[in-house]
């Protein structure tokens, strides 16, 4: 599954890219996560539950930020196990780029599932990822936007 996407916030580059190192930030942001720590600059661990279709999950999984260019872009991936439920792994490249005093987000997201989630079929997962990549984004951009306002 690939999912590729753009987000317009209206807040400076260098407070976007904090932003997106902020754990804090990021747990606010990811539906369902439950917890998420920073192992290292470039290591975290988080706790996500979902659901798709009739199947609910928590994950546990370690996340790497790589191919780190601050503040203009960088690589996350990923891996969660869901117990009987499957697994999840992917990642994301993220690119920003400076548009005035806005900052535009691109990703490029790949995502693969294992298990009984696997079973769902491809269009229930391909949707409910695309919802929840869209959640995260503007939930993101909310945040981030209201805190470069203050």
């Amino acid at each position: 599954m690939d999912l590729t996407g753009e987000e317009r916030i209206t807040a400076p580059r260098d407070v976007v890219w904090a932003a997106l190192n902020d754990p804090e930030v990021l747990k606010q942001c990811i539906p369902g996560c439950q917890s998420l720590e920073m192992k290292s600059p470039t290591e975290l661990t988080a706790v996500v539950k979902v659901k798709i279709g009739p199947v609910s999950a928590t994950f546990n999984g370690e996340v790497l930020l790589s191919n780190i260019k601050a503040p203009q872009s960088y690589t996350i991936s990923g891996e969660g196990k869901g117990g009987i439920a499957g697994f999840a792994k992917g990642g994301a490249d993220v690119v920003l780029k400076d548009d005035g005093g806005e900052t535009v987000l691109q990703y490029e997201a790949k995502a693969q599932v294992g298990g009984k989630i696997a079973q769902l079929g491809a269009r229930l997962i391909d949707s409910t990822s695309t919802k929840l990549a869209q959640q995260f984004f503007s939930s993101f951009n909310a945040a981030v936007s209201a805190k470069a306002a203050e």
